[in-house]
């Protein structure tokens, strides 16, 4: 296939467009063009980027299980997978760094629901400042969503996806709900009978389930969504700002990202932010050293150490997400892997996009892809094998 975009037009076979960005190959592209395709709002990165020190090592030869069950190789599985690029940090320092399908160091590409991950970070960060409270019900700051399923949630519910509520999310063969919820975001053109785009407008209408609060883990991305909308009202500024504010500029980040927005400025914290993937790599590096980036507390360490040790057990095995994680908690935003107490966190996005820490060995991987189904676990498991197999061999 000829070069997407090239041509002036490109012709109608290489043309990315609103209507096929998220379908494979034009992803390879878009992922990493965003801003030419939805609108988007900036975040503004540091004026004095902290620096990534290079200490590089090959691990392209590293070896553990692929999807068939035999051997493969880093090499090999990136790949495989559609990779578009890796990095690979040991002790703040990168150790490997790769590129592939026009990818490069200061070209955002969207992470999709790390974006989440970020999110629920930037939490900690205002209820240290008593801006927010976890405990609050949500109707105290946005009484717009009585009547919905937020209406008698907290905001620690939507934290842990544990709103008891009937919206389901299927990828891979769009529910209904997802599809509505697409419309309303600007991700998708207007089809007849589905919302306007109009986040706010749509949120409000995510319906009560026979569940209660915090009984289950519940992937419900409008979540996300409404605790951003939650932010701005409790903070006066738009989510895209407060991100820059408190985490990306002090942070050190290097390379303005973005935010898609709605035709009405609605910024989309549940899947809509683009990043570098040095800049990615820096946010999970500040993660790993319990909030502390570019000489200050960025995060309050013990905001990341409730992450780390308060998630539910109980609520992920009665969850919809077993199949991903068999074992795990969930705890704003981000997933603990294996029993409690293992060493091993991550921010996961559709397509293949990972933040993945390994605090013991003191590596942060960060990865993105164009893989061509938004949920592909095969892939997902074998670059878990993958990924414990790099922070094994450089520990050792």
């Amino acid at each position: 296939m000829a070069r997407l975009m090239s041509g002036f037009p490109p012709t109608p076979e290489l043309q990315v467009a609103l209507a096929n960005w998220r379908k494979h190959p034009y992803s390879q592209w878009s992922f990493r063009n965003v801003r030419q395709i939805i609108p988007t709002a900036p975040i503004r990165p540091s004026a004095s980027p902290k620096p990534l020190v290079e200490d590089l090592h090959s691990i392209d030869g590293t070896s553990f299980e692929g999807i068939d069950g035999k051997e493969t190789t880093v090499r090999d599985a990136r790949l495989a997978s559609s990779t578009d690029g890796m990095l690979v940090l040991r002790g703040g320092r990168i150790v490997s760094e790769w590129y592939n399908n026009g990818l490069d160091p200061v070209t955002p590409h969207i992470c999709f629901s790390v974006s989440k991950s970020i999110l629920g970070t930037l939490a900690g960060v205002l209820t240290e400042r008593e801006i927010i409270d976890p405990d609050a019900l949500v109707i105290d700051y946005l009484p717009e969503v009585k009547g919905s399923a937020y209406e008698t949630a907290k905001l620690r519910h939507l934290l842990d996806m544990t709103v008891g509520t009937s919206y389901r999310e299927e990828f891979n063969n769009p529910s209904l709900d997802l599809l509505r919820y697409r419309s309303a975001t600007g991700w998708d053109p207007q089809q007849p009978g589905m919302p306007e785009a109009d986040l706010r407008k749509f949120l409000p209408t995510v319906p009560l389930g026979s569940d209660p609060h915090g009984a289950k883990v519940n992937y419900v991305t409008p979540n996300t969504d409404t605790l951003g909308w939650l932010f701005e009202r409790a903070c006066g500024r738009p989510y895209a700002q407060l991100l820059s504010e408190f985490l990306w500029a002090p942070m050190g980040a290097e390379v303005e990202g973005s935010m898609t927005v709605d035709p009405f400025g609605m910024t989309r914290p549940g899947g809509g932010i683009s990043a570098t993937l040095r800049d990615l790599a820096r946010f999970g590096e500040m993660m790993r050293r319990r909030g502390l980036a570019n000489g200050q507390q960025v995060v309050p360490g013990w905001w990341i150490d409730d992450i780390r040790r308060n998630g539910s057990v109980e609520a992920w095995m009665h969850g919809c997400m077993t199949d991903a994680f068999p074992i795990a908690q969930y705890r704003s935003k981000w997933y603990n892997l294996g029993a409690p107490g293992g060493a091993a966190f991550c921010g996961v996005g559709i397509h293949g996009q990972w933040i993945y820490i390994d605090e013991r060995a003191e590596t942060v991987i960060a990865r993105f892809s164009s893989q061509p189904d938004p949920m592909d676990l095969p892939i997902d498991h074998m670059w878990l094998r993958g990924y414990d197999a790099i922070a094994r061999r450089l520990s050792s």
